[in-house]
């Protein structure tokens, strides 16, 4: 298995025995070693993905007749709502406009995977990531966007209280609310568990001190899930706690209009329509009861329980922006003539999106 062009991951890398990989050897798995990955094969796939072009994908995907239908909504959106219109957001650095979000909202994207009773539609996963793939296909910005719904709703989900489940879960579904993840901080990273943003409760109420970076579309967020510490005599991660901070929303013109946050743009190459941002706290205030589970030290427990879900969707958007790929490479290999014919005549260059295709 390629997992880059210099890293090679073989069966005995996975502790697989070879009498197991013998037992898997049917001489329908021989044959398709020895016979599949031919030239006359490859041409075949390229003539198919031609006649397909564009297809959601190429092949029998193996969905079901909920998702297929899911999966074609969002594919008509995103050509009629957010192709026509992704590259001059994207040159501008501007936001993804809020009509956009709403009729996201309006097809049920930041409930896919919410349990019904809280105005979700219960569906799992694979909704998610269906959503997700054809969403980045067009922009990634908008891909993305969902993500941060999924990760406050399914921390509330994991460890919220029953007051906390019904007063946030059906507003981030109907997309009412918007969140954002307020985990990393700038000397942190992934070890998440080493992070310093401090917590003090100060009667019915924490007040923040410290730094986060690389925060996704806070500006517009009209709820922050918080990692801080909250016992500092705990340098690990048992001294980690979730606040729900609610803060108003705001513009390029006034970010952060809440009292004790500030901020500034962290500027990308790509990877725009919701902006980073780098977020200082002074005594920034969270209501007591907004401690998620309403037990502190917990945090870091509730985090792990949600991070799955939010790495499967950032796979299912880099499918999406690896298959808008392909279809822009397919599209100029048969337009970009060379030598009297289309560049897709020549067995180098249709090999080549014959492999892309099957990767």
């Amino acid at each position: 298995i390629p997992m880059s062009q210099g890293e090679m991951m073989r069966l005995s890398d996975l502790a697989v025995a070879d009498e197991a990989v013998a037992a898997s050897r049917s001489e329908a798995v021989l044959a398709l070693i020895a016979h599949g990955n031919t030239s006359d094969s490859r041409a075949l796939l390229v003539d198919k993905m031609r006649a397909r072009q564009g297809a959601p994908c190429v092949g029998d995907p193996g969905l079901d007749e909920t998702l297929e239908s899911i999966r074609d909504e969002m594919r008509k959106f995103a050509a009629a709502e957010v192709e026509p219109f992704a590259q001059d957001w994207h040159r501008k650095n501007d936001y993804i406009p809020m009509s956009v979000i709403e009729g996201l909202a309006g097809m049920g994207v930041f409930g896919l995977t919410l349990p019904e009773q809280y105005g979700g539609m219960g569906l799992g996963k694979v909704s998610m990531c269906v959503v997700s793939e054809e969403l980045s296909r067009a922009y990634i910005g908008v891909g993305s966007l969902g993500t941060r719904s999924e990760i406050a709703a399914e921390l509330i989900l994991c460890g919220g209280t029953e007051a906390q489940k019904d007063a946030w879960l059906p507003k981030i579904g109907s997309g009412e609310i918007l969140p954002t993840a307020v985990f990393t901080e700038p000397n942190t990273g992934s070890d998440l568990a080493s992070l310093r943003t401090r917590a003090v409760r100060e009667g019915d109420v924490y007040k923040i001190t410290g730094n986060k970076t690389w925060i996704t579309h806070p500006v517009r967020a009209d709820l922050m899930t918080m990692l801080v510490r909250t016992n500092p005599e705990e340098a690990g991660y048992k001294g980690l706690s979730i606040l729900l901070a609610p803060k108003p929303r705001g513009s390029d013109a006034e970010p952060f209009p809440a009292q004790g946050m500030t901020g500034g743009e962290i500027e990308v190459l790509g990877y725009r329509g919701m902006k980073e941002y780098e977020l200082a706290f002074d005594g920034f205030e969270v209501p007591a009861a907004n401690l998620l589970g309403g037990e502190e030290g917990q945090g870091f427990k509730h985090l792990m329980q949600t991070f799955e879900s939010a790495r499967i969707q950032t796979a299912a958007r880099a499918v999406g922006v690896a298959q808008s790929a392909f279809d822009i490479g397919l599209h100029y290999a048969e337009d970009r003539q060379q030598f009297g014919k289309a560049l897709i005549s020549f067995p180098r260059v249709a090999d080549k999106l014959a492999m892309m295709a099957v990767e």
